[in-house]
């Protein structure tokens, strides 16, 4: 069975398969999210109407047996930026779907009526059933249920209550191996857009799948050889290296140390308290609460930094505390108790948020005197705000700079209107590069500058200079759109940025799949092609040069402990591109 396509008009409730078009076979994850987008979208058509389209795409390694390459990109017009938007996951639905052979689903068009419907894809055929006994419920509970009613192999995709009310800080849940909602292609609003058409849930069942087709599997067997023994021998990677360790949580200590950890709204780059929610400390008490750590966000993950978070006793389990949402949720909001970020983060997987957006959205309502900053049980009471889709639940729900404006804040940190994830650009200025010129609005995973310039892999650079930073956020950024193509975890550059037989291993994997014959070489153009398709959107979507810049509180603020500003100069940043 050839690759293919399935196209679901909610217009007319109709599901059906096409061809893949014979251009796109090269094609997978971001590469096709944006490509699709950027053919079947018009970059000036309002993102929550019937001309917008969601789609979902597996990378092009994955299903396979290579290692850590268990994602998906969503991609459409994002309502929170008003450009070209990719959000991205780890989980057993992309590894499903590819195995179906289906190498995207294209959600077009808008249902006209109240309901909302589910979409149940199998290797026999598909379906639209209606949802409505699942809709309006957060979503730990309505998880249990799917996997009652269809049985425990499945995959889950959904958005919930805050996309329901088209809150633009929605994201597209997945499940994680447990079955549990906290697996989010979170940024951008995404999830707004699903619920726009009518369409809250997708299953996916693979049984009798035929698998993904591999061209050369002497050439991809070599190649995912290569890149499990690089990131089983880098110390980031490796098994007992610090992401197996400790998770993501890791760099609480690293980044607070740095002084770039933003506390209290931006205000601060560092406060002894983070400690408190730092990956040593949480691993620590995952041990004694009988969660799971370390643990795999989708099968045949080698890195495997995700964990299952519990109340004591092993109770109630949340699913992974990332460190952007430790962060977002924790230091930036002044909370430093694991067990209340904790409880927000099960609120933001349950009502279908993403925590980088809703912590810095509870953040800017505490500046704006809303709650006081350390309030964790009235940043949970306004999670409950969303929850009733109250007036003041309805502002939350759309995000930080949305909230801002409703609170008459100055201090709002968002590029393109998309809140700044975890580190400040004012004390990691490589990075504040990334935020201010990606084509996704702030973006940490566009161009993770914090690789080199903290960590020291792929070179070193001093996080503080702001010399040579468009150089290297435009490398990075051209290096992640194609791993964001690939379906691998951007955690495996840590490996191939250090260890060139693991990007060998990468490019040959993907040439095995798709019987092509790409090199290293071609690496930087293929990303450039990516971001060239994403940048050409926006433009005709109204943006400029004037979008790819950081709010003014962070050129003029000085960020203590060292009283930097961000002071890469506009030129630098317009030469990015």
């Amino acid at each position: 069975m050839p690759k293919r396509m399935l196209r679901v008009n909610m217009n007319k409730l109709e599901a059906k398969f096409e061809d893949f078009p014979q251009d796109y076979m090269a094609l997978g994850g971001r590469s096709l999210t944006s490509t699709i987008v950027a053919n079947e979208v018009p970059p000036l058509c309002h993102p929550l109407g019937p001309n917008n389209k969601l789609v979902f795409a597996p990378g092009i390694v994955t299903g396979t047996s290579a290692p850590t390459s268990g994602r998906i990109s969503v991609g459409a017009k994002s309502p929170l930026t008003g450009g070209i938007k990719e959000a991205n996951a780890g989980t057993t639905f992309a590894q499903r779907l590819a195995r179906l052979q289906i190498a995207a689903i294209i959600l077009e068009g808008k249902h006209e009526g109240s309901d909302y419907y589910l979409l149940k894809i199998t290797n026999d055929g598909v379906e639209l059933i209606n949802a409505n006994k699942w809709s309006g419920k957060g979503l730990y509970q309505v998880y249990k249920d799917l996997y009652k009613e269809f049985g425990a192999k499945v995959s889950v995709s959904s958005c919930g209550i805050a996309a329901e009310i088209l809150g633009t800080a929605s994201g597209v849940c997945f499940n994680d191996p447990e079955g549990l909602p906290s697996r989010y292609a979170g940024r951008g609003g995404l999830g707004a857009v699903m619920a726009s058409k009518g369409l809250k849930f997708v299953v996916v069942d693979d049984a009798g799948a035929p698998g993904v087709e591999i061209k050369n599997p002497e050439v991809f067997k070599k190649g995912a050889k290569k890149l499990t023994d690089a990131l089983t021998s880098h110390d980031v990677t490796k098994p007992g290296g610090a992401l197996n360790t400790y998770g993501t949580g890791v760099l609480v200590n690293i980044i607070n140390e740095a002084g770039g950890l933003p506390q209290r709204n931006f205000s601060s780059g560092q406060d002894d308290r983070s400690e408190n929610l730092s990956g040593e400390k949480k691993a620590e008490e995952i041990k004694k609460r009988g969660g799971v750590r370390p643990h795999f966000c989708s099968p045949g993950c080698v890195i495997q930094c995700s964990e299952v978070w519990t109340k004591p006793g092993g109770k109630d389990p949340v699913g992974v505390l990332e460190y952007e949402s430790v962060w977002a949720l924790g230091a930036n909001c002044s909370i430093y108790n694991l067990d209340d970020v904790g409880e927000l983060n099960r609120a933001c997987n349950d009502l279908g948020l993403d925590t980088i957006e809703m912590g810095a959205t509870i953040a800017v309502a505490m500046e704006g005197g809303l709650i006081e900053f350390g309030d964790a049980k009235g940043a949970l009471k306004l999670m409950e705000e969303i929850r009733k889709k109250t007036p003041t639940g309805r502002i939350l729900a759309n995000g930080t700079g949305f909230t801002g404006k409703a609170m008459g804040v100055t201090r709002v940190p968002v590029v393109k209107n998309q809140a700044l994830p975890a580190y400040d650009p004012r004390a990691i200025k490589g990075i504040g590069v990334t935020y201010a010129t990606t084509p996704m609005g702030a973006d940490h995973t566009a161009g993770y500058a914090i690789a080199t310039e903290i960590m020291g892999v792929g070179g070193t650079a001093d996080p503080r200079d702001p010399k040579l930073k468009a150089e290297l956020s435009r490398n990075l950024q051209f290096a992640t759109a194609v791993i964001d193509a690939t379906g691998y975890c951007l955690f495996t550059a840590f490996a191939v940025l250090d260890i060139p037989e693991g990007l060998e291993g990468m490019v040959e994997s993907v040439n095995g799949v798709l019987g092509i014959n790409l090199t290293v070489n071609d690496i930087a153009g293929l990303g450039k092609s990516i971001i060239d398709t994403e940048i050409k959107f926006n433009k005709a979507a109204g943006f400029t040069n004037a979008d790819d810049r950081l709010p003014e509180f962070l050129l003029k603020e000085p960020l203590p402990p060292h009283n930097g500003v961000f002071d890469v100069p506009d030129e630098d940043l317009d030469s990015v591109f």
